[in-house]
């Protein structure tokens, strides 16, 4: 299941990192993600339209590779999972999260940006993780850098990625998917503007045929 569901994401390429506020929004965004190429959400879970959002989602779209991310409990696990979470993301390397969301037999990719953290997670036979926060954490220089030393290692760097440089991200050999947010923001989704978001998604679509083919 984890093999599966990490290739799905790296065929992706760009994973949309989602706030939803308003359980409304959720199938009319998730229809624009479909249609503009990138099947796929990590709905964070800091709100209180997270749990419900995943549900509809996932009921809709189960071609969707529908994720929780932002999970910092166990209790958010079950509650994210039970709700048709595919894969669950968290900020840092929480041990018991981590585990606890394995032992479920669902994909776990804990945030780290620093070799004790990777070290860590490697403890638990976790090899793809999330860099977090990326951009502020040193970017692909500190990434490649780091990567040196954990030749089999994949990431999914989330956190000031955008348009303008997620070409040089996804051009990496070590990068599995990018998590960001830019084509999905908040704004966007508060105003309505689905039509902008289809077309953002496109362009970020577009992006990654043009780097992975």
């Amino acid at each position: 299941m984890f093999d599966e569901m990490m290739n799905k994401l790296q065929a992706t390429g760009i994973i949309p990192v989602v706030v939803l506020n308003d359980v409304e929004d959720a199938l009319p965004l998730g229809e624009r993600l479909m249609r503009g190429g990138l099947p796929a959400a990590e709905v964070t879970f800091r709100t209180e339209a997270a749990e419900e959002s995943i549900r509809r989602l996932a009921k809709a779209y189960p071609d969707m590779l529908v994720g929780a991310g932002t999970v910092l409990t166990c209790e958010q696990a079950d509650r994210a999972i039970d709700a048709g979470a595919r894969f669950i993301v968290s900020p840092g390397f929480n041990p018991k999260v981590s585990e606890y969301v394995m032992e479920k037999g669902v994909p776990m990719t804990p945030g780290v940006c620093t070799p004790t953290e990777i070290e860590a997670a490697m403890s638990l036979g976790l090899d793809v993780l999330k860099f977090f926060p990326a951009e502020p954490s040193g970017g692909l220089k500190m990434l490649k850098a780091m990567c040196a030393a954990y030749v089999r290692l994949r990431f999914m760097p989330t956190g000031g990625i955008n348009a303008d440089n997620v070409r040089d991200y996804l051009k990496y050999d070590k990068i599995l998917a990018c998590g960001g947010s830019w084509m999905v923001s908040g704004s966007l989704i508060k105003e309505k503007q689905f039509d902008r978001i289809e077309e953002l998604v496109r362009e970020a679509a577009g992006i990654v045929r043009e780097i992975r083919g």
